[in-house]
């Protein structure tokens, strides 16, 4: 089984930072690829930034040049999500998200649990 545990967040003042953390357990044969998404109240749940197995990423055009993706040097199935100059409307739960081909070699999408993140004064 596959499973997604995240950790970091909360309150964090504007133009604050703080960085969130998502390990994949479990099962794991491969991973492809490892990303943040973030819902707001009363908004769809929207990609925050990706990071491909080749190192490539994407991110939202709305933390460009904020946030920073990146993998843990020794621990490949860790990945974090550093958020600089926050703003208010960064405010969301953030879930993490991992393309994961498990033992049975079916690729599957997982999700993790969510962690709220609040960006206020």
């Amino acid at each position: 089984q596959v499973k997604l545990v995240e950790s970091g967040g909360g309150l964090v003042q504007p133009g604050g930072s703080q960085e969130l953390s998502c390990t994949v357990t479990g099962s794991i044969t491969r991973i492809s690829l490892m990303g943040w998404y973030r819902q707001a109240p009363g908004k769809q749940r929207e990609m925050v930034a990706t990071l491909r197995v080749d190192g490539s990423t994407l991110y939202a055009d709305s933390v460009k040049g904020r946030f920073t993706i990146s993998k843990h040097n020794a621990n490949r199935n860790t990945v974090y999500l550093q958020m600089n100059r926050s703003v208010p409307e960064d405010t969301a739960v953030y879930y993490c998200n991992a393309l994961v081909m498990d033992f049975s070699t079916t690729w599957r999408n997982y999700w993790g649990q969510g962690t709220q993140v609040t960006v206020s004064s």
